[in-house]
């Protein structure tokens, strides 16, 4: 029986902007008012730590499950695109931050897609 070498997940750059997309919010989420602590601001939080976490998890999978991790953690990516809209429309962040962020958050997108392609 052949031992299938697992992904180390701290050497993928996607876990490593993950990971820092993740830490970027919660750095702006200390400034977001303290009502928006249960909707919005754990919404970002949830999801923006779902995206590394789901990459970490399914890299000890197999290949076809790591995919469906992935597929996860692109998901949460996408969600966080339109939270950082709805924070941009309340006025929590600004417009530096806003195209700051998304410039990450697409890299991040294509890095996903890019990987899931090569797994298949």
């Amino acid at each position: 029986m052949a031992f299938r070498q697992r992904h180390n997940y701290k050497n993928l750059k996607i876990w490593q902007l993950g990971l820092e997309i993740a830490n970027d919010i919660s750095d702006i989420l200390l400034e977001f008012p303290k009502h928006e602590k249960f909707d919005l601001s754990n919404q970002l939080s949830r999801c923006s730590i779902s995206m590394p976490s789901n990459i970490a998890e399914g890299s000890a999978r197999t290949d076809k499950s790591f995919s469906y991790f992935l597929d996860i953690s692109l998901g949460s990516s996408f969600e966080l695109g339109t939270q950082l809209l709805v924070a941009r429309h309340r006025k929590y962040i600004d417009e530096q931050t806003l195209e700051k962020l998304e410039v990450k958050n697409e890299e991040f997108q294509k890095m996903t897609m890019g990987l899931q392609n090569s797994l298949q």
